[in-house]
């Protein structure tokens, strides 16, 4: 298992105005596109490669293709907000959803939409979602991804809290976490302090006063 806190100085700036309560949902929408984009570079270098023989324009050559099925699982619905921009890095990487909502009575997550499939797990499964506060769907969703068969599995969250951290690393010690930022507490409806409020309302322009 690793945690690996990405430090960058943009991904410092595009925080400050992620977590700014006064940014409108269109640029917070950008702003997490790009964050996912960092997450997702820094989340594939360990990928393996094979060797291909191609031809430029000018003499053949032997370059390298991605060697592994890589699959997307966005668990809805924050976690869509993340999956165009790492499709755009591996457009050959499959999607597959997670539907979970967190119970507000007891904070713990219920599925409601599963489209993973029984047979054939891809090689190495990014689970994304942009806030880890709880851990409750991202333990859940790990579970779902373990019984399909998954062996590799990698968790980009823009903002995650200690708490949400540790429920991963306690039930699923071999999964790796990449994340921008951690903050450290949970307030008592449990959203992550400081943080930037329900990222799925942000991101969807739901939020109501």
């Amino acid at each position: 298992m690793s945690l690996v806190e990405v430090n960058h100085p943009l991904i410092k700036h595009h925080l400050t105005r992620l977590r700014d309560k006064q940014t409108p949902p269109a640029e917070f929408r950008q702003l997490v596109q790009r964050l996912a984009a960092l997450l997702a570079y820094e989340a594939t270098k360990d990928l393996t490669l094979r060797p291909v023989e191609i031809e430029t324009p000018l003499t053949r050559m032997t370059a390298q293709n991605l060697s592994q099925r890589i699959g997307l699982v966005p668990i809805l619905r924050a976690g869509l907000g993340m999956v165009d921009p790492i499709l755009n890095l591996i457009p050959t990487a499959e999607v597959w959803h997670l539907g979970l909502y967190r119970d507000e009575a007891t904070a713990l997550p219920v599925e409601y939409y599963s489209k993973l499939p029984q047979t054939e797990p891809v090689d190495v499964a990014l689970l994304v979602d942009p806030m880890l506060a709880t851990g409750g769907s991202a333990t859940a969703a790990l579970a779902a991804l373990k019984r399909w068969g998954v062996r590799k599995v990698k968790v980009l969250s823009i903002i995650a809290s200690k708490p949400g951290i540790e429920a991963v690393q306690e039930l699923f010690p071999d999964a790796d976490i990449y994340v921008c930022a951690i903050d450290a507490e949970l307030n008592s409806r449990k959203f992550i302090v400081p943080g930037l409020g329900d990222a799925g309302d942000r991101i969807f322009n739901t939020l109501r006063e």
